[in-house]
């Protein structure tokens, strides 16, 4: 159980990520995640783009907070993860948002971008089962972790979905700014899948029979455009170290956002996105990475069909961020439950 003593010393001298930026986030100082001691929220929803074992029927119910322990210059959420779109939750509010969710019918409580706020999470997550909640928790996450204060979640989350984006320091260093990022999403992802092994119920509506996760992780990975030999790195790493213990998801979504913000914040992110080619994946792309899924031959592997469509992409000062077909939402920061 985390008590009241360890949030206050856990964010008094900042140490939750492997930044250890030491910031005072109590007295209201942010940290490089941008977020002080409030555990901000944007928006909760069912989301019914998730990969199958964890949308299921009814959609995941995804809560998006603010704030990030990264800074990817590509990141499709920046209004919240980099802009701290979103506001202030108690511990009521949001064993209420997970209780919402839960009795609309959600397959699970997905927590998007938490890692910043791992230990007032943790804490919170009690607070909701103790009001009932009894759904799975998955950990949506950057990957950018450490082991210390990933078990702080033990009992607590089941299921993992951490990104595992590059195996270069070089890379991470320029569209993240976090140089080390793959030392310890390599450590984090180990920890993960050793702690939680896959376990599945059969679930069935209208005569419809699917897959639930009930434990386990699901490791994403987004190609870059232009970067074919890194998604070959962390593929062979990825089938080295955890092939058969967790699930591959390779996604081919990658999609320029429209960025909105100050000159320097454009500019910044200008120079950082020239590590890679900021476009839509192409078709040659895409059988070149079928050639390297069937080559590699996982025993778990999810791989998303290509599209041009870019409807997809949110806006978080929206009610509704998503399209109607992808989510549907129950609460928001600009007006609380739907």
């Amino acid at each position: 159980m985390i008590c009241d003593k360890d949030i206050f010393a856990l964010y008094s001298c900042c140490c939750q990520c492997p930044r250890n930026c030491g910031a005072d986030r109590f007295s209201g100082k942010v940290g490089f995640c941008l977020e002080n001691a409030d555990l901000k929220i944007s928006v909760a929803c069912l989301h019914f783009g998730e990969e199958p074992p964890v949308t299921v029927h009814g959609g995941s119910g995804t809560v998006f907070f603010s704030g990030c322990n990264l800074r990817c210059a590509f990141c499709q959420n920046y209004q919240i993860s980099q802009q701290g779109m979103g506001r202030a939750v108690s511990k009521e509010e949001f064993a209420e948002i997970c209780l919402r969710l839960q009795a609309a019918g959600a397959e699970n409580i997905n927590l998007v971008t938490p890692s910043h706020h791992i230990p007032k999470i943790a804490q919170y997550i009690e607070e909701a089962k103790k009001r009932g909640l009894v759904l799975p928790v998955c950990w949506n996450s950057s990957g950018y972790e450490t082991v210390e204060m990933l078990r702080l979640l033990e009992g607590l989350v089941t299921v993992f979905l951490p990104d595992f984006k590059t195996l270069s320091g070089e890379l991470s260093k320029k569209l993240c700014a976090a140089e080390d990022y793959p030392d310890a999403a390599k450590k984090a992802l180990l920890w993960m899948v050793e702690h939680n092994p896959l376990k599945f119920a059969e679930v069935e509506k209208d005569g419809i029979k699917k897959q639930k996760m009930l434990q386990g992780v699901i490791v994403r990975h987004l190609f870059l455009p232009g970067r074919f030999e890194e998604t070959v790195d962390v593929l062979s790493w990825l089938k080295e170290n955890i092939d058969g213990k967790a699930i591959i998801s390779l996604m081919s979504q990658y999609t320029p956002v429209p960025f909105s913000g100050t000159e320097e914040e454009l500019k910044r992110r200008k120079t950082a996105l020239s590590a890679i080619e900021n476009r839509l994946v192409n078709k040659t792309e895409d059988m070149d990475l079928r050639d390297v899924i069937e080559a590699f031959d996982f025993d778990l592997l999810f791989y998303q069909d290509l599209t041009e469509d870019t409807d997809w992409l949110p806006d978080f000062s929206r009610r509704q961020p998503f399209s109607n077909a992808l989510a549907k939402p129950v609460w928001h920061w600009k007006n609380g439950f739907c």
